[in-house]
């Protein structure tokens, strides 16, 4: 595995290391999507994904999920990607699992790790009696996107599961915070489990039996070593501007009602009157913050058809659908229903010329 530990001495990893797009250029071009114009317009150089050890933006990592599964027109694009991907392409990350003891010691040596492989994300293994819940959940900013990213991540945990398992292997229940896509039996089918959609976090529900299970390829030598060398990728780590962190926080509140300014301080580690004050210096109050937010969120969501007005009222905090449809008259200039008709006449006028 020659490839696995080389380094790049001035380069310093940020983001998520390039073995988690391992494969990506085929198998976009596999599902019928142009690559040069998915990297294009998700900033990413494609020479990077050669070399697991690089250090991709999670921004631009996220939307090129997204960008791939608009471009080849296969809406559950992250799901077959995770699909199909082996532990072993993970890189660094794939062997602290591979190389763990049992399956429970995989999975909390991953989550241990796993800060280190991938920034600004959430990865918790929660005790919950006889099962444990194994949560992913990227927690930046400038990301609202990201449904492709939660699929395909899921499916990788899965894989690593059934690595020692066996393909059949099945969690308890499986969860997702986005909505529900269209073709949502798809996702029953790959985990073989009931999934359940706007949840808190994306999650594997796994009964704690099946974590006494050894790992085949158990290694404790590999482990040590593959564990150093991913902590010295991070020795020098940048994490996300702190408007960004606000940011996100924003956006985990929406979900719930009104963002309220003291708890989101207090998941910064800021006083109210200390986040307010950074807030004016990017020419922002806290309400303008929320409300720039909330309609980013929106634009997402009436890009995503199968949604009704009603559901995105509800995960936008809205009570009321009719309060929902006055805010996109002030944020788009007219309601769901005309944006979205809009859109479809766009569409079909392009279709049309490009026929």
């Amino acid at each position: 595995m020659p490839s696995l530990f080389s380094m790049s001495h001035q380069a310093v990893h940020h983001g998520v290391l390039a073995a988690a797009a391992s494969g990506l250029s085929q198998f976009i071009a596999q599902q019928g999507g142009d690559v040069d114009r998915v990297f294009g317009m998700s900033g990413i150089n494609p020479e990077l994904l050669g070399n697991p050890t690089m250090s991709l933006s999670l921004v631009n990592y996220c939307r090129v999920m997204e960008v791939a599964a608009k471009n080849s027109g296969i809406d559950n694009f992250g799901l077959y990607y995770g699909k199909q991907f082996k532990p072993q392409s993970l890189g660094l990350i794939g062997y602290i699992g591979i190389c763990s003891e049992n399956v429970e010691h995989a999975l909390r040596n991953v989550v241990r790790a796993f800060p280190y492989h991938q920034h600004d994300t959430l990865v918790q293994l929660v005790d919950k009696g006889d099962c444990w819940q194994l949560h992913y959940q990227v927690r930046h900013g400038a990301i609202l996107q990201r449904r492709q990213d939660a699929e395909l991540t899921l499916c990788m945990f899965l894989n690593l599961i059934r690595h020692a398992l066996g393909g059949s292997w099945s969690p308890r229940e499986v969860h997702f915070e986005h909505p529900r896509p269209a073709a949502w039996h798809e996702h029953c089918k790959i985990f073989d489990a009931p999934i359940w959609f706007e949840q808190p976090t994306n999650c594997l529900v796994i009964p704690k039996n099946d974590g006494y299970r050894m790992m085949p390829d158990s290694d404790p030598i590999l482990l040590t070593v593959t564990q150093d060398a991913i902590r010295q990728l991070n020795c020098q780590a940048l994490h996300q501007p702190l408007i960004d962190q606000i940011r996100a926080q924003v956006q985990l509140a929406i979900g719930q009602g009104e963002p309220e300014l003291e708890r989101v301080a207090d998941q910064v580690n800021m006083t109210p009157w200390s986040l307010q004050r950074r807030l004016r210096q990017e020419g922002l109050s806290f309400s303008a913050m929320v409300d720039k937010v909330r309609s980013e969120m929106a634009l997402s969501y009436l890009e995503q058809r199968q949604l009704s007005v009603t559901d995105m009222a509800l995960l936008l905090g809205y009570s009321e659908v009719s309060a929902f449809s006055r805010a996109c008259k002030r944020w788009f200039g007219t309601s769901p229903r005309q944006w979205r008709q809009a859109q479809r006449e766009m569409h079909f006028d392009h279709v049309s010329m490009t026929g």
